[in-house]
């Protein structure tokens, strides 16, 4: 269901509600809100942005953006429902990565403004006068806000212009839809795995290995790029070094498919412009997880 709350009932909601953004593990619940401090970009704050119509090889225009400054408690709010259409994000957040991702595959960069939070010292307006839940990433859009981000994500493709991130195909709609309910379990079971100290974590990029096999038109999930692999993309890119270093595991060797995909990703500017420094993010994880 999507997640959408108006202005009205922004103001009458109370606040206590969780700030933090977790993922549920087979036994524990792992906050995420502490998970990324800021970190170096792996690219600079003023790049290129571009929009593809099959976004493995096609260019249709090529934006600079200048990324805004992050906004924490001691900063001031925007002048919210004004009619601007605002992407709240964080940029070290894997789930607000998700929107980031689409909003700039979409070719939206002109048309919705990114608005950096600091993840663990959010501004107490972003609670109280934008998204109660207080979580991220949140649209701000036509008087109302969305929340959740694979809600965001299909709201992004279905009331935006630009290319569309899901195809019309039935067959690779039906799994699209299949791999986007999947994400929480790859989610909260690859780190559960590694916090247990088990090597349970195969089975879900086993998973991720056989979904990628099913059309053969292209080395995205369903053959051409799309939301499927925009859920996936801020979290394999995070796992994939995690379990390299403490797992001493490729996740990539004997998986050809998701070897190519991780490849045609880094081709996609859309996403690179959102990534961090590997090291960086490395090092954050294992302090979080005390690994």
């Amino acid at each position: 269901m999507l997640r959408v709350f108006r202005p009205l009932l922004l103001f009458s909601k109370n606040n206590n509600l969780n700030s933090c953004i977790r993922i549920s593990c087979n036994t524990k619940s792992c906050s995420l809100s502490n998970l990324f401090s800021p970190l170096p970009r792996l690219c600079s704050t003023t790049y290129k942005t571009s929009a593809t119509a099959s976004m493995a090889t096609t260019s249709l225009s090529v934006p600079v953006e200048t990324l805004p400054p992050v906004l924490d408690s001691t900063s001031e709010p925007p002048s919210v429902f004004d009619g601007t259409t605002r992407l709240y994000i964080s940029y070290v957040c894997p789930y607000a990565q998700r929107a980031w991702i689409t909003r700039n595959c979409k070719g939206l960069q002109e048309k919705i403004k990114l608005v950096p939070l600091e993840l663990t010292n959010k501004p107490d307006w972003y609670k109280e006068k934008v998204y109660p839940p207080n979580k991220l990433p949140a649209l701000e859009h036509n008087n109302q806000v969305i929340g959740e981000s694979l809600d965001v994500i299909k709201y992004l493709n279905t009331n935006f212009e630009g290319p569309a991130l899901l195809p019309n195909d039935p067959a690779k709609r039906e799994l699209a839809e299949e791999l986007l309910a999947y994400t929480g379990e790859f989610g909260g079971g690859v780190i559960g795995s590694v916090i247990k100290g088990n090597k349970d974590f195969g089975a879900h990029f086993d998973y991720l290995e056989a979904a990628l096999s099913k059309f053969p038109d292209g080395p995205f999930f369903l053959g051409e790029f799309s939301l499927a692999d925009i859920a996936y993309a801020p979290f394999v890119e995070r796992y994939q070094p995690l379990l390299l270093d403490v797992k001493k595991c490729d996740i990539t060797t004997g998986r050809p498919k998701l070897t190519a995909w991780i490849e045609e990703l880094n081709k996609i500017d859309g996403y690179t412009q959102t990534k961090y420094d590997p090291a960086e993010l490395l090092a954050a994880l294992k302090r979080v997880f005390g690994l």
